[in-house]
């Protein structure tokens, strides 16, 4: 049976009058979060008793009936510290672990990468980095909410009875291992070792995982897995959060020599030229030039203070807070609008300087002598390297304040810093 003009122009009228009706009714109406299922439904052994994508639409109250999100959205700060592989991200985010009302997760997107896209190293794809950062926001604004039931989707095996001991890095966050998510330790143990929750915690309940997150005023996430701040526009403009964005920066010549340190496996071809002084010929160069790619992009955007940024944006260099790490870190809670309490004071003293005390052992490694390993990357690549690396990534370097070196002697002279005394003022 064919159909005539007429019918074809009437049916396409339709649709679009159908379409416009559904979308004035979805932005004519604030979009809301429900709460997470209560710990009697998502406890051991139990079920959540609505699907978690349809929660708020069955009941008359829908969302309504459960006001919590609502009320934590005006009490939290949402921090989010953005930074690449080996900028002393960890650090920063220890900074804000110790705080007795900050609730810490070290790189939830670890989950999202490794399901979605498990080789995917800095691609350039542009689906692929599409898919990962859609995922990478539903999850971010998800556990802003307290929902680290949104996690386990992510978790391979999937959690059993919202149950897993695959959380990545879950020693990292202090409320992983303290009560009630962990017995082990009691109120007194303030400084537990990453290696020792681990090994005494049991497998991590994400009901009691939950419900730590929602006694805490604050929450703070670390990702080096979103390129740029303007990824994160979407987020950062959600009424429903109060984002505050960290971006912590380092001298890519420091990351470089970092990387091929830790690394050595993907930055071989690297140590190869240093070894050698000779360049290989199937070098991936990309290593180095999407890092300073996506730093200049970034940097430039929020430097640019576009008014989604008001308020929500501060630039931070690694070499200024190893440099100054007690001064620096009082003006990110200044930012942040936080008290710096004593925990956190007590704990830049024990780790960013170096002793010969036994002790020392079990300090956070990579800023004990923070001063001194700030530039250290200048005995570890040989002047080719550097050379190079000045060439690709000049915009950037000269953008963020880092000097270029003319000689070997000059890179190897360390009474010449090569960091510029320059002021990044929050955008308030």
């Amino acid at each position: 049976m064919q159909c005539s003009w007429k019918a074809v122009i009437l049916l396409a009228l339709a649709s679009i009058a159908i379409q416009y009706t559904a979308i004035r009714t979805l932005t004519s109406k604030p979009f809301q979060l429900c709460p997470l299922p209560s710990p009697q439904n998502c406890g051991l052994g139990g079920q959540e008793t609505e699907p978690p994508f349809e929660r708020g639409t069955a009941g008359s109250g829908g969302c309504d009936d459960y006001p919590y999100f609502s009320i934590n959205a005006t009490r939290k700060t949402h921090i989010l510290v953005l930074a690449t592989t080996r900028s002393g991200s960890s650090f920063v985010g220890q900074l804000l672990n110790q705080h007795q009302e900050v609730f810490y997760l070290f790189e939830p997107l670890y989950h999202v990468q490794t399901t979605l896209i498990p080789r995917l190293s800095h691609s350039r794809n542009a689906a692929d980095r599409r898919v990962m950062l859609g995922a990478s926001r539903d999850l971010l604004r998800s556990l802003y909410g307290c929902d680290l039931y949104f996690l386990e989707s992510y978790i391979k095996p999937t959690p059993m009875n919202h149950t897993t001991d695959k959380l990545f890095r879950r020693g990292a966050s202090r409320a992983l291992c303290q009560q009630p998510v962990c017995d082990a330790f009691g109120p007194a143990d303030v400084n537990v070792e990453e290696g020792d929750c681990v090994k005494k915690c049991a497998s991590l309940n994400m009901t009691l995982a939950t419900e730590a997150c929602r006694e805490k005023r604050h929450v703070a996430i670390k990702i080096v897995r979103v390129p740029e701040i303007g990824d994160l526009r979407a987020l950062v403009e959600d009424p429903r959060l109060n984002i505050k964005v960290i971006q912590l920066v380092r001298d890519p010549r420091g990351i470089l020599s970092s990387r091929i340190e830790t690394f050595r496996d993907t930055y071989r071809l690297w140590r190869i030229w240093r070894a050698t002084g000779r360049r290989p010929y199937n070098l991936d160069l990309s290593q180095l030039t999407v890092v300073c790619e996506d730093f200049l992009s970034s940097v430039s955007t929020g430097l640019s203070h576009p008014y989604w940024l008001k308020g929500k944006y501060m630039l931070v260099r690694y070499e200024d807070l190893a440099r100054n790490p007690l001064l620096k870190t009082k003006e990110i809670y200044d930012y942040l609008g936080l008290p710096m309490d004593k925990n956190v004071e007590d704990w830049i003293h024990a780790n960013t300087r170096g002793s010969n005390e036994p002790s020392a052992k079990h300090k956070f490694g990579t800023v004990r002598d923070s001063a001194a390993n700030a530039e250290s990357w200048r005995l570890k690549l040989s002047y080719d390297m550097v050379e190079y690396t000045q060439t690709v990534c000049q915009k950037v370097l000269y953008r963020l304040g880092y000097k270029a070196v003319k000689s070997v002697e000059e890179l190897k002279n360390m009474s010449l810093s090569l960091v510029q005394d320059k002021t990044f003022v929050p955008f308030l």
